[in-house]
């Protein structure tokens, strides 16, 4: 048997045995890991029975997952964009018809049904990348931040962590005003922008971050602020960059150079930011990237789905960018899916297979994707990490057969959010053999809050 070393802290307060445990480079049996005061006490292996009073997770266990990039709204478009033809710019449309019915009550529904569908799919923290801040036609609520403050207590109440990345959005185009839609989302400044956006509180599963809607939607000229404030508070800074061809095309029209290079010139990039998307890079922006260490964050069912195209993950990687891994729009809430996509999505544009191992495509799906949200220390099973933790069936149809040594290309390779069988979020059981310990019918919750903003 061998026992980590312990971190300071308060007495155990929950024991969880796993018969399987990915612990970063290998699958290891007979795992107990030790909590205390929400955190990974301990970590054993070589434990082959379960000791008295630990939970037994059966399966394999990984850290919790991180979304880095979710709109919890677009839940609400599942299937109903996927009738007819398009573009993004058509679906734009369906999702501000969406938006633009929203209130702060019913922004709590549909957003805790959907953190809870995300614990359900073995997600512990969540990257809220969030714009609808007013009422319709643009004015604040008495409350400025209750649409903000409503997704903050959806997540407590789904049991998830929330990253609130609070998004200027201030302008329809380069040099246009906010269209009607959205009115809603527009500060008008940067600086009402910050002065908003400083109210927000965070809490031990609340970080409030910063967003860059795009390089469209905020005049360079006010770029500075954004960052700024996101430095001054040492928060994750995240901007939507390069999905579409079209942007691109306007940025270089309006200021002779590519969204990425205005972004350097303004001083977003860097450690602490998260490019979204990624999509349309030159080989010139892709440098600038990887050597500020700027993120990028792909979501890969929300690029196929809205005909995006596939971004250049490999070379941004190599570059020195991180990647992580987000739902988006919420086509669907899977990150293993996620995961799976980015590989074989680059298998179809280069006719290569093997681009990354399931361990780097794991990471880009937990640690990494916690590091973008402001959670360096979280995704991992180590002593002093926050202990979060999501188990997937090794019985399944889908996981069924293959020997537990391959476990991890199991879990990126075969399996989905239907074979998640505990969620755990700082020693807390939130999901106990794929039902939610907190949200007791969240199909049903799910389809109220979707009907709700259909009639």
């Amino acid at each position: 048997m061998q026992l980590t070393t312990r971190t300071a802290g308060g007495p155990v307060t929950a024991t969880y045995w796993m018969d399987h445990a990915w612990l970063g480079t290998h699958v290891e049996p007979d795992v107990t890991v030790e909590v205390a005061d929400g955190r990974i006490a301990g970590v054993r292996t070589g434990v082959e029975t379960p000791p008295p009073g630990a939970t037994v997770l059966r399966g394999l266990t990984l850290p919790g997952l991180a979304n880095a990039h979710s709109h919890a709204f677009h839940r609400a478009l599942r299937a109903t964009v996927q009738v007819g033809s398009g573009t993004f710019w058509t679906w734009r449309e369906l999702m501000y018809q969406v938006a633009s019915r929203l209130t702060p009550d019913t922004y709590f529904d549909l957003a805790r049904a959907t953190y809870a569908e995300m614990a359900l799919a073995g997600i512990t923290s969540v990257g809220e990348f969030h714009y609808l801040h007013h009422a319709p036609g643009g004015t604040p609520y008495a409350n400025p931040n209750a649409m903000g403050e409503a997704l903050i207590a959806a997540a407590a109440e789904a049991g998830v962590r929330i990253t609130l990345l609070d998004t200027a959005y201030l302008a329809a185009g380069f040099g246009e005003q906010p269209n009607r839609h959205q009115l809603r989302f527009s500060d008008t400044t940067a600086d009402a922008w910050a002065e908003r956006a400083s109210l927000l509180k965070g809490d031990d599963h609340t970080l409030i971050g910063a967003a860059i809607h795009s390089v469209r939607a905020v005049p360079a000229g006010q770029l500075a602020t954004v960052a700024q404030w996101a430095e001054e508070r040492n928060a994750p800074l995240h901007v939507h960059l390069s999905e579409q061809t079209a942007e691109n095309d306007a940025c270089l029209a309006a200021h002779g150079r590519t969204p990425t290079r205005l972004l350097a010139d303004h001083g977003v990039l860097g450690p602490r930011t998260t490019g979204i998307h990624n999509t349309h890079l030159r080989e010139e922006d892709i440098a600038l990237l990887g050597s500020s260490t700027t993120g990028t964050c792909m979501c890969p069912t929300t690029e196929r789905d809205l005909a995006d195209g596939i971004g250049p993950a490999v070379a941004l990687q190599k570059a020195g960018s991180p990647l992580s891994l987000g739902s988006d729009s919420h086509a669907v809430i899977d990150l293993f899916e996620e995961a799976r996509a980015m590989e074989l999505n680059e298998r179809l544009r280069t006719h290569i297979r093997g681009h990354w191992t399931a361990a780097a495509l794991l990471r880009a799906a937990s640690a990494d994707g916690h590091a973008a949200l402001g959670r360096p220390d979280a995704g991992v099973l180590e002593p002093g990490a926050p202990a979060d933790l999501t188990t997937i069936a090794l019985d399944s149809v889908r996981t069924a057969g293959p020997v537990p040594r391959l476990a991890a290309e199991t879990a990126v390779f075969a399996a989905s959010a239907a074979d998640v069988r505990h969620t755990v979020v700082a020693g807390r059981h939130i999901v106990r053999d794929g039902r939610h310990a907190l949200i007791e019918d969240v199909p049903g919750a799910l389809a109220a809050a979707v009907a709700a903003l259909h009639h």
